[in-house]
């Protein structure tokens, strides 16, 4: 019996995914540990890996196609020995016919030809896969001008690299509607899974979530000197810690301090951690993605630098495994490095809190009933009522200014 190669869920909430591309075709080789192909998902590209041996005896899902069910069989691969009869059978066994299957546009009635030119009738439905879909969108190619080679007229990718190739063809102009007197020019962009996931969550966070927003400013000057100090120390090619390795071990010594702050609302009960995991936004293409410092409050500050590097370095690049951005408890989003002054950020529930961070600048204070110039960096935690009343909220800053003011607090 051949062995099914499932759509695999990367994370707990997990319910679909993009089949990105298949590294490996039909009739190769495969053995433990190959990579079979590339799966997006609403937070990173991951690889799925073959477990066995054998020969890719059938791809079920081509590469390309979005909003792959969990679970849904995606390809086979015959055992060695196997006979690629074996394939057929094991698709339409009552086994295999419990996993989804992609589906294709059924034929129109009374065809008997394999294939059948896609519609291209004003307002008629285009069969096209969601690959070629992309390209088209992204190359201005009209796929009503197109005949499909894919099963029953489907058009798939080869059909749209050849009309590029054939040169100038019908376009989807940037596009342009009259409802009422002028209307600007607009290009319509397919979004990504991420930014589908990401518009869902925030969303619901601000139906759902009670936020309020309290905001501090702390001075900067003797954490600028310190820090300059540490990396004068580590000296070249050394770890060099960043203003927000300071900010991240703050919070967490804070929330250390201040318990009631690092919690969350789940089925009407709170949550109380015991451990400061850390979540800090990253900005990626398409999106941002939240890797965690677990456990921050028992870290030095060079070791929460260098976590932070390899995280933020594989967010970037798409390989974070799962266990590394999920789970956090509190959220910190710095924009400082933008030249952001300030702003207030949404919660990601089930956190409780999510602290923005704007940039340190030099301002006027008054010291002593005296001017002076200062370094000074405004922070806005926004926090879920249901779980943080204002008198906790204020608690947590006060501790929060206090190690970001006295950074030798943090070095103890």
């Amino acid at each position: 019996m051949p062995i099914e190669i499932l759509m695999p869920a990367l994370s707990p909430t997990m319910t679909e995914g993009n089949l990105v591309k298949w590294l490996k075709k039909e009739g190769e080789s495969v053995k433990a540990g190959d990579i079979l192909a590339e799966i997006e998902t609403d937070k990173a590209t991951m690889e799925v890996e073959a477990v066995d041996e054998g020969i890719l005896g059938k791809i079920v899902v081509p590469g390309g196609t979005e909003q792959v069910k969990v679970n849904q069989l995606i390809a086979l691969v015959l055992e060695e020995g196997e006979d690629p009869s074996a394939l057929e059978k094991a698709i339409n066994s009552p086994a295999t016919s419990t996993h989804e299957k992609p589906s294709a546009p059924p034929p129109p009635a009374g065809t008997a030809t394999a294939h059948r030119p896609a519609p291209a009738l004003s307002g008629a439905r285009v069969f096209a896969s969601p690959l070629a879909r992309r390209i088209a969108e992204n190359s201005k190619v009209n796929l009503a001008s197109l005949k499909g080679t894919g099963p029953h007229g489907r058009i798939v990718k080869a059909d749209v690299e050849q009309a590029l190739a054939q040169g100038p063809s019908p376009s989807l102009a940037t596009a342009s509607v009259q409802l009422s007197g002028y209307e600007p020019a607009y290009e319509v962009i397919a979004p990504s899974a991420m930014r589908k996931v990401i518009a869902k969550r925030l969303v619901e966070a601000k139906q759902t979530v009670p936020h309020f927003y309290l905001t501090v400013d702390c001075e900067l000057d003797l954490l600028l000197k310190a820090r300059a100090a540490l990396n004068t120390q580590a000296g070249q090619g050394g770890n060099k810690l960043s203003v927000n390795d300071f900010v991240i071990k703050a919070c967490a010594m804070a929330l250390k301090q201040v318990p009631e702050a690092n919690a969350s609302w789940v089925n009407d009960q709170i949550y109380q951690y015991k451990s400061a995991d850390i979540a800090v936004a990253v900005a990626i293409d398409g999106g941002l993605i939240t890797p965690v410092i677990r456990q921050a409050e028992d870290k030095g500050l060079t070791k929460v630098s260098s976590e932070m590097k390899d995280l933020a370095s594989k967010a970037r690049a798409g390989k974070l495994k799962p266990e590394e951005f999920q789970g956090g408890t509190f959220t910190l989003s710095n924009l400082g490095m933008y030249g952001v002054k300030s702003f207030s950020a949404i919660i990601n529930p089930p956190q409780g809190c999510i602290l923005a961070v704007g940039q340190g600048e030099e301002r006027a204070v008054v010291k002593g009933g005296a001017l002076a110039i200062a370094t000074i960096m405004t922070c806005t935690l926004s926090s879920d009522h249901r779980v943080v009343d204002g008198a906790v909220g204020a608690q947590f800053l006060k501790v929060f200014k206090e190690m970001i003011e006295n950074p030798v607090v943090m070095m103890l």
